[in-house]
């Protein structure tokens, strides 16, 4: 085993920090597989302009939130050294450079791939140069009924100053000439579309000329009838933009005694931050650009020039408006386990769960019976208590609903809500303010804590004594999520897994020093010093000549001191198979550092969510599920759990469903590189895909054995 400093010089690398791969850029690699999939034939047409959306999805909040973090750095702490060894300023030049490129792909496969393969299905994007008389007249009338009278368009001069633009909405930067009804003329206006508009607009039956779906852009039907706003002037040039705000909340703790009224203040101003991004399109002339860069103070490598609408986020809406199920995944029904399928409808969940533990492996299983869970507590007479926690439910949820019935029932219910829930913010408030209406003890956790742990507990009255039931996920409480997420969860009445459950929510409710749990692991106390713990006893396994191995799925993996143990462990001989869906700041398969690492990353139909830890411990086969990645934030900066499987044939079970058949996977599949590029896997042989045999076993097979 190489000393870290004896490595340091073999590779030419100047500090440890060379060891750690950039943050940012590991985003921008992950959503280039996500664009890959955009462009991969084998999958359902309108499935990959789908893919293509989440890109831009995920660009949005990349920059909303860590180019946003990095120029603030950049500002506030300019010397300051990152994790891979650079400054934030000189972050933010390969972030932009890398942006900028897969920004340029990202429209090219847009309008070389996708728009052309789907108009061969007859579904059409039309540009307004294709526009036939009878399409220009529709447009015309949809312009003045639907556009026209919500419409508000500012000339800039000194009464009228450049507006405040929201974050990530449409806009036109008009260029006039002339003089309006009172003499002025400054020769620039700024029109903002609302964002109740719809951006791409679906055009009838009759005006498609025998094509069976035909759209045009609301940013098209604005630069045809923009004059129409400005009567008696010409227009010279009408050119759209959208601008990307920091949209991180900052709230101090010292400022405030009420963290939901100080949210509430912050969220109106969300809109506002400072400018990050600037999207414009590609004929917009430079003095323009120039123009827009002085109002919003941004540098030219801010400006992304697109050959297209500024949001394609917004053509999401496109597949449910195309009734072609061909053109689509095909449809899936999730299972129940065995368990609940032999209950009787009468029966009680609780009884089932009496009789064993019952894992779910979600989209595959249905998340019904999480629902069930809690909708029979919240009418069972005997249910005397509910405690939980939320950090993403969504704004309509059946599970929020069914605590406000059990409160309103006079039932104890506690509920822990994340008021910081990244973008989830507004929710949560209303639901905050929903269940304190109906009695329930809300809770905001801990400040400066986030409360990411996944946990649900009943409280029964059942005989003489109480019994406690619990659920534990990975994934969040939210019904829709559930199915377009994998994810794990598992129902239990297990006695010590209960008691640490009903541990943890009293540290959060009330005061006091935190108390030893039996069975379960917990962040900011326990987590992170038990997988240190794990990794070194796998290490010293490798050392005593004893076989050590290590599999771990999760979605990012940053934190420094695993890294570097799974270097060391590496060195010693440890075999470390790591599946992480989005950013690795470790550098896999460099020899005499990472020579047993390797790294893969699975995209595919559903968003890879779990995070399950396997370490062969001298055959005992230890395996758990937890909340939290391995982050310095999700060890130290939040409130997660981490649970160990106990029962044997649900370990098996989930060895082979969230490891095994990754690792044999070579459709979704990619290596990362030592570099922090990745490579896509080759289908040596039969073709494997996790996903899909999933989805196949557990149409066949309940419990997928």
């Amino acid at each position: 085993m190489f000393p870290i400093t004896v490595i340091l010089a073999r590779y030419r690398m100047s500090q440890p920090q060379d060891l750690l791969l950039n943050r940012e850029l590991g985003l921008i690699e992950f959503n280039r597989r996500v664009l890959a999939q955009a462009e991969d034939p084998d999958l359902p047409l309108l499935e990959r302009l789908k893919f293509l959306c989440i890109v831009s999805s995920n660009l949005d909040e990349f920059f909303e939130v860590r180019v946003a973090w990095l120029q603030d750095a950049s500002h506030a702490t300019p010397d300051r050294i990152l994790a891979d060894g650079a400054t934030p300023e000189q972050a933010l030049v390969k972030v932009a450079r890398a942006s900028h490129q897969l920004v340029r792909d990202q429209y090219a496969v847009m309008s070389d791939v996708l728009f052309p393969a789907l108009r061969e299905q007859g579904i059409v994007f039309l540009r307004r140069s294709e526009w036939t008389e009878q399409q220009q007249e529709w447009v015309k009338n949809y312009f003045f009924r639907e556009l026209m009278p919500i419409l508000t368009p500012i000339g800039l001069d000194p009464s009228h100053p450049f507006p405040k633009v929201l974050n990530k909405s449409l806009n036109f930067a008009v260029e006039l000439e002339g003089r309006d009804a009172f003499g002025r003329a400054s020769g620039t206006a700024i029109v903002q579309a609302p964002r109740i508009l719809p951006r791409v607009i679906k055009l009838p039956a009759d005006a498609c000329e025998g094509r069976p779906h035909c759209f045009v852009f609301l940013s098209s039907i604005l630069h045809s009838h923009v004059h129409e706003l400005f009567p008696g002037m010409t227009v010279k040039g009408c050119y759209q933009f959208r601008v990307t705000r920091d949209s991180e909340l900052s709230v101090d703790d010292d400022d405030f005694k009420n963290l939901r009224t100080a949210l509430q203040g912050e969220l109106r101003q969300r809109q506002f931050g400072d400018a990050v991004r600037l999207e414009i399109a590609d004929t917009c002339p430079q003095h323009m650009e120039s123009f827009l860069l002085t109002q919003f103070n941004l540098q030219p490598r801010d400006v992304y020039r697109v050959n297209g609408p500024v949001n394609l986020v917004r053509l999401m809406q496109v597949p449910d408006l195309v009734d072609r199920a061909d053109l689509k995944f095909a449809p899936f029904t999730p299972t129940l386990p065995l368990p609940l399928q032999k209950k009787s409808k009468s029966s009680p969940l609780f009884e089932t769960i009496r009789k064993g533990d019952i894992l779910l492996h979600h989209p595959y299983q249905s998340f019904q019976p999480v629902i069930d869970f809690l909708t029979q507590a919240a009418t069972d007479p005997h249910v005397v208590a509910i405690k939980m926690t939320v950090y993403r439910t969504g704004t309509d949820s059946v599970l929020m609903e069914s605590l406000i019935a059990a409160a309103r029932a006079g039932k104890q219910v506690t509920v822990v809500v994340e008021l910081m829930a990244r973008f989830d913010e507004e929710a949560n408030i209303g639901w905050a303010s929903r269940l304190e209406d109906a009695g329930a003890h809300v809770v905001y956790g801990v400040i400066g804590y986030k409360v990411h742990a996944k946990m649900l507990m009943v409280v029964r009255r059942e005989g003489p004594g109480l019994h406690r039931y619990v659920h534990l996920g990975t994934g969040n409480y939210h019904p829709r999520t559930a199915r377009l997420y994998t994810d794990f969860g598992l129902l239990t009445c297990n006695e010590e897994i209960a008691s640490d459950v009903n541990d943890i929510f009293i540290q959060l409710t009330g005061l006091g020093r935190a108390s030893s749990l039996k069975r379960l692991y917990q962040s900011p106390f326990t987590l992170h010093s038990m997988i240190m713990d794990s990794i070194q006893r796998e290490t010293e396994h490798a050392q005593a000549g004893k076989p050590a191995q290590i599999i771990a799925k999760m979605n990012s993996l940053l934190e420094p001191q695993v890294i570097h143990a799974l270097y060391r462990a590496s060195q010693a001989g440890v075999k470390i198979q790591l599946i992480v869906r989005g950013v690795c700041a470790l550098r896999p398969g460099v020899p005499g550092l990472s020579d047993n690492i390797s790294v893969r990353s699975i995209v595919g139909r559903f968003l890879e969510h779990p995070r399950i830890f396997y370490f062969y411990n001298d055959h005992k086969e230890d395996l758990l599920m937890s909340s939290a990645d391995w982050m310095s934030r999700n060890f130290f900066r939040r409130i997660e759990t981490c649970a160990p499987i106990l029962d044997s044939k649900l370990k098996r079970r989930i060895i082979k469903e969230a490891l095994r058949l990754y690792l044999e996977d070579n459709v979704n599949s990619w290596e990362m590189l030592p570099d922090g590029g990745y490579k896509r896997r080759g289908s040596r042989g039969k073709p494997h895909c996790a996903q899909r045999e999933l989805l196949a076993s557990y149409t066949n097979s309940p419990e997928a054995e």
